[in-house]
């Protein structure tokens, strides 16, 4: 069975910015016209019921050995890549919304989470994630665990 990679650590948050770069105003113009490398950002949700967190992803066209999920006491980070399909590399384009390469988000959690309870799920191009809450102050740190998809 396919594994999901998710890293357990407490250093996720230094890589998140807000701000909108020189470069992402120009791209939101015109997503063809970008400088570098560019690093889009999949449209998400999450929501928390009484014994867990839920994180939903919508990242169609990632297979599952190209998403990264990074879990810490505070945020989780999903990232990974969305390789292009373009066939034709001389085609001209007269519309570009599909955005590839990298993708990165990091989510701050409303609660501290039990690592022991961590599952995703990838299916249709939505990936969930469940994060069991911990109720209590302890909080184990594991690094590198594979999560079986359901």
């Amino acid at each position: 069975m396919k594994h999901i990679e998710i890293r357990f650590g407490d250093n996720i948050e230094k890589h998140a910015a807000e701000e909108k770069s020189f470069e992402e105003m120009f791209q939101s113009v015109n997503p063809m016209f970008c400088f570098s490398k560019r690093i889009w950002r999949p449209q998400m949700d999450i929501f928390e019921t009484r014994s867990e967190i839920v994180i939903q992803a919508e990242i169609a066209g990632v297979r599952k050995e190209d998403i990264i999920i990074e879990v810490s006491n505070k945020a989780v980070k999903i990232s990974g890549t969305r390789k292009s399909n373009h066939l034709d590399r001389t085609a001209t384009f007269r519309l570009a919304e599909i955005q590839f390469g990298q993708f990165e988000r990091v989510l701050y959690l409303p609660s501290v989470i039990d690592v022991e309870k961590v599952a995703a799920k990838f299916s249709n191009g939505f990936l969930e994630l469940v994060l069991g809450k911990l109720f209590r102050e302890n909080i184990k740190n594991k690094r590198n665990i594979s999560i079986d998809f359901i």
